[in-house]
């Protein structure tokens, strides 16, 4: 064997690896450049928080527009009142859908307006609630047979619900006069030109 033999075949050894280790890099290089979504880390997936629940009142008939009720949630597993603890809200008119205002102190609903929270995961009894002093002009106006606060029914919600509106309408007695009351309910409320309201 001549004696350079060994020394030419580790030669074109190592420059089958170089080429091949340059081969690598080359089509790694052209990846990079002619698919650069492959070298950048892949974006976060913009998902709906499933933890949002809207509290909608639609438009009530008159003065009953005016009249507030105000939403309290307690933690249904520590009875808690956890209202402006464990969530943050903001509000929109249903005329100007557009625009968010942002509660000063309590959290209420108008006629027409929805409430958008932001709650910690939970469960949670929802309930609205007008002090008697508050809707004592709508009372004056328009003879009511509760003389006392206004209280909703309590609504039972598990932020793993996938309901995400809620509705509060006003209830009525058999003949259809408002009566003091509020109702809410996942299920939208029959309309006809207001609210109708619950019997």
């Amino acid at each position: 064997m001549p004696p350079n033999y060994h020394a030419t075949a580790v030669f074109f050894r190592k420059m089958s690896m170089t080429l091949k280790k340059s081969h690598f890099a080359a089509v790694l290089f052209l990846v990079f450049i002619l698919f650069p979504s492959f070298s950048q880390e892949k974006s976060p997936e913009v998902r709906h928080n499933w933890w949002e629940l809207i509290i909608y009142r639609p438009q009530n008939n008159g003065d009953l527009n005016n009249v507030r009720c105000w939403i309290k949630l307690v933690d249904a597993e520590t009875g808690e009142d956890v209202t402006y603890t464990k969530a943050k809200a903001t509000y929109e008119w249903a005329s100007i859908p557009d625009r968010i205002n942002y509660y000063q102190k309590t959290y209420y609903l108008e006629g027409g307006m929805a409430a958008h929270f932001n709650l910690q995961k939970g469960k949670y009894i929802i309930t609205v609630y007008t002090p008697k002093d508050k809707a004592g002009y709508f009372t004056s106006q328009n003879p009511c047979s509760n003389e006392g606060d206004w209280i909703s029914n309590e609504f039972y919600y598990d932020t793993e619900n996938p309901t995400k509106v809620i509705f509060v309408v006003p209830t009525a007695d058999d003949n259809g006069f408002y009566n003091g009351g509020w109702y809410i309910d996942y299920k939208a409320p029959k309309y006809f030109k207001f609210t109708t309201p619950v019997q």
